[in-house]
């Protein structure tokens, strides 16, 4: 296959999960996102399942139950049925019985504290952040407004190590094509405390005023969302950023009275462990917040 046709297909299935994690309330019409990019439906499902190793269907379910997970446990004001509505799904019978599927107990079960067990499931799996003696409870919030950046980006499944692959990747891409000022932004599409780790999208990213006003390289681009964040400034070692955000969404988020909305968290970098050397990082994370 050409390159031009691997970038096309590449563009393709990477702007249908972006748009996946950005409407997740909706009702997903696949048929018109087909005709938007010119293929047929058919093809719009092997372009996916080509990029991503994955059916498009299962995966827009697992975006729901895995972003209505989330939302269980950060808006204690919501119903269930509310929850349910946010992320995609008209029938609340319908949301428990898939809800059930995935998570092996109902939402009420997981709102109820189910959810302890299984994220310490998922963190134990780290083996650097079983080994984390980092405290965040003395870490107090700026709320700030951002606007929307254009960032270039690479799609990164699974959290843990080979992170550093992506990153590697990003950083290739930009010394070929000479960037000298840019900022570097980890995007967390899901909650790794509660996502089954090898499940996770990770997106490396970085904003660069020197080169939006044209296409460089074959590498997608997308847009961080605008909006009200709660902004942690933190800095520890490999391990730490994990338990650092099991803690903001399990302990700070429902004890501060502030949701947060189905927009990803994201994390712009200071010092990023994965690219310089040692194991140490440097970051503010940005937490999406409504009141």
């Amino acid at each position: 296959m050409k390159r031009k046709t691997v970038d096309r297909h590449t563009q393709i299935a990477n702007d249908l999960l972006f748009y996946v994690y950005t409407h997740i309330e909706t009702d997903i019409d696949l048929e018109e996102l087909s005709r938007a990019h010119g293929v047929s439906l058919f093809h719009l499902h092997r372009i996916f399942k080509a990029v991503f190793g994955r059916n498009l269907y299962e995966t827009i379910q697992s975006i729901r139950l895995q972003k209505a997970a989330n939302l269980l446990l950060t808006n204690r004001h919501s119903t269930i049925s509310e929850v349910a509505a946010q992320c995609g799904y008209s029938a609340q019978a319908s949301f428990i019985r898939a809800f059930k599927g995935r998570f092996a107990m109902t939402p009420g079960a997981w709102r109820g504290g189910g959810y302890l067990a299984y994220s310490e499931a998922i963190v134990s799996q780290s083996e650097c952040t079983r080994h984390s003696e980092a405290s965040f409870k003395h870490l107090q919030p700026v709320v700030v407004k951002r606007e929307a950046m254009s960032a270039y980006y690479i799609r990164h499944q699974g959290y843990g190590p080979s992170i550093h692959s992506a990153w590697q990747k990003l950083q290739t891409w930009i010394y070929t094509n000479h960037i000298e000022h840019y900022r570097s932004i980890a995007l967390f599409h899901d909650n790794p405390a509660i996502t089954q780790l090898h499940e996770c999208q990770y997106v490396a990213c970085i904003v660069t005023e020197e080169a939006m006003s044209q296409r460089l390289g074959h590498l997608p681009r997308f847009m961080i969302a605008a909006g009200v964040y709660a902004r942690f400034d933190i800095e520890g070692g490999s391990g730490d950023l994990l338990k650092f955000i099991r803690w903001v969404y399990h302990e700070w988020l429902p004890q501060s009275r502030y949701e947060t909305s189905t927009k990803p968290a994201y994390a712009l970098y200071e010092r990023n462990h994965h690219l310089d050397e040692g194991e140490d990082f440097r970051l503010s994370f940005y937490l999406p917040i409504l009141y």
